[in-house]
């Protein structure tokens, strides 16, 4: 019998790349994120371009949303992986000039959707008998950096959200992971970050020859989720080799 996941923020980035790798993997896949047509899209692709692929659904997500998150979890029919990719990240101000609209839009997408979602889909995660929930956070939920407050605020949450379900679910038949990447350029991440200011989100690239890619990501989701089910890898830091953290990374010229 082929496994269900669902993954969120999947219409772009590290969410796609997933859906393509689970569906090659064997797994059912749904896509969820709020551009319907960009899943659509994804959907056909992935069935085009992965033998013997299973069911891909697209499915219109806003986390942000109870009533869409409930809608979600009323039309599974089973869920056995869910991957907690939505999210993103607003602005890179100090502190002092933070934009608290910014922030509180970090934290909902971040965090309330991360555990808005997981509330919904963990009694189908528990009653598939071998559940797994992976969260993919940053590696600013581990290493504060400079116009970095409000992101890392809201990913050092969703770090901790992480570890109080490991904790919490340690009796029932569920797997936690975390999954921290540095960095990784995709085609929006750093686009958003700076409301469409191309030349802005270039620029923490300049220099670095090598960037993780969403593929990268997406190998390290599909390695936790097909250890045994007596497997669980906790957390995987990953970054490109000439990075050494946020502030430390190595750049051409």
């Amino acid at each position: 019998m082929r496994k269900t996941a669902v993954i969120t923020g999947a219409s772009s980035g590290i969410g796609a790349a997933t859906a393509r790798r689970l569906a090659a993997e064997g797994f059912n896949v749904v896509l969820a994120a709020r551009r319907k047509d960009r899943l659509e899209a994804l959907a056909e692709e992935i069935r085009a371009d992965v033998p013997g692929t299973g069911t891909v659904a697209a499915v219109e997500l806003d986390v942000t949303s109870q009533a869409s998150v409930d809608a979600l979890a009323e039309a599974l029919g089973g869920c056995h992986v869910l991957v907690n990719n939505a999210g993103g990240a607003l602005g890179l101000d100090s502190v002092a000039t933070a934009g608290l609209d910014d922030w509180r839009a970090m934290y909902e997408t971040n965090v309330i959707g991360l555990v808005r979602v997981t509330k919904a889909l963990l009694p189908k995660l528990i009653e598939s008998g071998a559940g797994h929930v992976v969260n993919i956070t940053s590696l600013a939920a581990h290493v504060p950096y400079e116009g970095g407050g409000g992101y890392n605020a809201a990913k050092h949450a969703a770090y901790a959200v992480n570890e109080v379900m490991r904790l919490e679910l340690v009796d029932r038949p569920v797997r936690i992971t975390e999954i921290a990447p540095g960095m990784v350029k995709t085609e929006e991440f750093s686009l958003v970050r700076f409301r469409g200011d191309a030349e802005m989100a270039e620029k923490p690239y300049q220099g670095v020859a090598e960037p993780l890619v969403a593929d990268d990501i997406a190998d390290c989701v599909a390695w936790a989720v097909t250890r045994p089910p007596h497997v669980n890898i906790d957390r995987i830091d990953v970054q490109p080799r000439v990075q050494a953290a946020p502030h430390r990374i190595h750049r051409e010229g």
